[in-house]
């Protein structure tokens, strides 16, 4: 055999020239290509380890993932809200119903209802039982004050029994005495303390680069409403993200944010966008390091907003009566449209890489939200601007606790 190939040798070796570099250059070819795809493949972003996932119901197939924030609203029109519209810890310009939204009543008509997997509104009977001797902290700005009223008054509505009580650096607070549940939300805007800043008569960094005036923010120091609480509450649920992109409060030119770490400017100065990883950065090790034993602990994705027409301060509305199509809220909401929008998803991109691999959990409302346009409070109540950023209460905010509550008692059964 091996003489009848060498045989055939002589005959072969004027096409060998061409023939194996042709061959040698479509295997390269070929080995990069699978190379790129298992390259490509292996660094896709992927759902972040601490963004829970609902068990699946009985009967499913236990190896598909289900994904609560990808799903549709159902219109229900036999459902009822959580609680009445005259809940007294509802903030006026929340109160679509009393502030006659021409919708007001319809918003709660609306279900999320998850692709292969159920969301049943909480029982708030239940979750009292569940969450005896509890305390739950909202540390975050005005949205996170929506969610804590929706809560609070879907409990209130079966526990009447409520004394007002703030713990340390709280704005609100209220202890449901039966159960000796407590509530109680910490305002925070950038989570990092901050405040005033002006220049130096004997100058310094910022003072040589121009500044004058702004707002110093210390990326690594909590603000005093919220610093002391993780040593009581024994759930706790953050956000933030509005201020940070919001010219209109912290003008870039005539009042800017100003960024110091360890008592100094950061020098060269970062854009906002830079300091807000910085922010989280040093939130999530503050809120590791001092957390009380057992505690959990949450960090909730932006609520999109839903100015049409301009921003709040441009002339802009949300004045729709239905939730948006799929095919809307991409247009609203694209990265690539660089709409007046965007704000929510360029916060997620921010959120999801720094929490990755900390022990916060991540509560995703920003998708389902995004198809609420018609459930801001908009014109009602005879706002001068449209508010099209908070929620009306009764409202989408409910769903948010369904999904809040989900999560903890996901979390309750998974490290028993």
């Amino acid at each position: 055999m091996a003489s009848r190939d060498h045989s055939h040798l002589p005959n072969q070796t004027k096409k060998l020239p061409l023939f194996f570099p042709l061959l040698s250059l479509l295997l390269f070819i070929s080995i990069f290509a699978v190379l790129s795809s298992i390259r490509t493949t292996s660094s896709a972003p992927s759902q972040p380890r601490n963004s829970l996932e609902f068990r699946k119901p009985p009967g499913s197939d236990p190896a598909r993932s289900c994904d609560y924030s990808d799903g549709a609203w159902i219109y229900d029109p036999n459902a009822s809200p959580k609680y009445d519209h005259t809940c007294k810890e509802i903030f006026k310009g929340w109160n679509c119903i009393a502030g006659n939204k021409s919708n007001g009543r319809e918003l709660t008509k609306w279900r999320w209802k998850p692709k292969g997997c159920d969301l049943p509104p909480f029982d708030p009977v239940r979750f009292l039982h569940m969450y005896r001797n509890t305390s739950i902290g909202f540390i975050g700005d005005s949205l996170n004050r929506n969610m804590f009223v929706s809560l609070f008054c879907s409990l209130k509505r079966v526990s009447n029994e409520v004394k007002k009580w703030r713990p340390v650096g709280a704005d609100r607070g209220f202890t449901f005495l039966q159960y000796n549940v407590t509530l109680a939300y910490h305002r925070t805007n950038l989570l990092a303390r901050y405040g005033r800043w002006s220049a130096n008569a004997n100058g310094g960094v910022l003072e040589s680069l121009g500044y004058k005036e702004g707002y110093r923010v210390d990326v690594d120091i909590p603000a005093d409403t919220w610093a002391e609480s993780l040593s009581f509450h024994d759930i706790l649920i953050f956000n933030t993200g509005h201020w940070w992109w919001a010219p209109a409060k912290f003008d870039p030119i005539n009042s800017p944010l100003l960024f110091f770490e360890n008592g100094q400017p950061v020098d060269p100065p970062v854009l906002p966008d830079v300091a807000f990883d910085m922010v989280l950065k040093h939130m999530v090790m503050f809120v590791e390091k001092r957390m009380k034993p057992g505690a959990i602990k949450l960090f909730r994705t932006q609520s999109p907003r839903h100015f049409e027409g301009g921003d709040w301060n441009q002339g802009g509305s949300c004045n729709r009566q239905n939730p948006l199509l799929p095919e809307q809220v991409e247009e609203l909401f694209s990265l690539k449209n660089n709409g007046t929008n965007v704000e929510a998803r360029l916060v997620n991109q921010h959120l999801y890489k720094s929490l990755q691999e900390s022990g916060l959990h991540i509560l995703d409302i920003t998708h389902l939200s995004e198809f609420r346009a018609d459930a801001h409070p908009s014109a009602a109540g005879g706002k001068k601007h449209d508010d099209c950023m908070h929620w009306c209460l009764p409202g989408i905010t409910d769903t948010w606790n369904d999904l809040f509550i989900a999560q903890l008692n996901n979390v309750k059964f998974r490290t028993k």
